[in-house]
């Protein structure tokens, strides 16, 4: 048996004619009738009451319609289906962000704007620290992450850089420095001066890339805590523990307790955010997410270019 029979029983069924239902299906009428024939057959049951002037269905073939309608009605959803899936319009999407591009000021446009295109995808979001993410996409747990490295030193993943942030120096209140919170400061005042740091040992971060530049500048802080994660810094920067060097867009926590001070431009490198995924990647809905940030922070820059927030 095939979806065609199904197709043609229904129709003949609908129409009441033979007639009628080849001129629907846009077949004669005598192979549709030998196409009935032939289901019946298989079936070892008669669907029709045939007269010389009508066919109607009889109690077998109207519990017969219902499960023929059925069975099209599910394979032309799983016609849909794949096909929505191929186009990269439906299935499952895991995107991991670290804490500070979870607060990003484009992070909820690429998932409200994702939802908005793509209704029918499901999108399911985690948080965690830059190495794990990177270990997730190389084990193809995560799809795609939002990191601050260029996840492109690393086999088998590649990146594409979306933004950039000037990094800013989160002070506690009670510190001198808290004073003039509107004044660029320089590398220099950070030298010997207590600081808490973020950075993991077993991968690479944000703080990688400032202790080459404070290395370079010969600049050195006095180290008083080192934790695991950004958000656990500035918690100790609001209880005055020291002063830490932070994105830009993590100046929305603690601003009762914490001022965050400008750098002079050019003191430290823009902070750049990545769209990372596996190289390999070939499922449309990742590409399909990738492109769409992309092109929300374009056009955010209203340059065409890497956007600066």
């Amino acid at each position: 048996m095939e979806l065609r029979h199904l197709r043609y029983f229904v129709a003949v069924a609908e129409e009441g004619s033979f007639n009628r239902a080849a001129e629907r299906l846009h077949i004669q009428q005598p192979p549709l009738g030998q196409q009935i024939r032939d289901l019946e057959y298989e079936l070892g049951v008669q669907l029709f009451d045939r007269s010389p002037r009508s066919v109607a269905l009889n109690s077998s073939g109207e519990l017969f319609l219902e499960e023929a309608r059925d069975i099209l009605r599910r394979a032309q959803l799983a016609v849909d289906n794949v096909r929505r899936f191929s186009k990269g319009e439906s299935g499952r999407l895991s995107v991991g962000f670290t804490s500070s591009a979870s607060l990003h000021v484009l992070a909820p446009q690429f998932l409200q704007q994702f939802r908005r295109a793509f209704p029918l995808a499901e999108i399911v979001v985690e948080e965690s620290e830059t190495y794990e993410l990177i270990l997730a996409l190389q084990q193809q747990r995560i799809d795609v992450a939002l990191l601050h490295i260029d996840a492109k030193r690393f086999p088998e993943l590649t990146a594409r850089a979306l933004s950039e942030e000037d990094m800013l120096v989160a002070v506690p209140r009670s510190h001198p420095y808290a004073k003039a919170e509107d004044k660029p400061m320089t590398l220099d005042m950070l030298h010997g001066v207590d600081m808490v740091v973020y950075r993991r040992t077993d991968g690479p971060g944000i703080f990688e890339r400032l202790t080459e530049t404070f290395r370079s500048a010969g600049v050195t802080p006095r180290i008083v805590d080192e934790v695991s994660r950004i958000i656990a810094a500035i918690n100790l920067v609001a209880g005055g523990r020291g002063l830490t060097v932070v994105p830009a867009s993590m100046r929305v926590l603690h601003q009762e307790s914490v001022v965050y001070r400008p750098l002079l431009p050019g003191e430290l490198p823009p902070l750049p955010l990545y769209v990372a995924h596996r190289a390999d990647a070939r499922l449309a809905l990742i590409r399909n997410f990738i492109d769409l940030t992309e092109k929300i922070a374009f056009s955010s820059s209203g340059t065409g270019e890497v956007a600066r927030t």
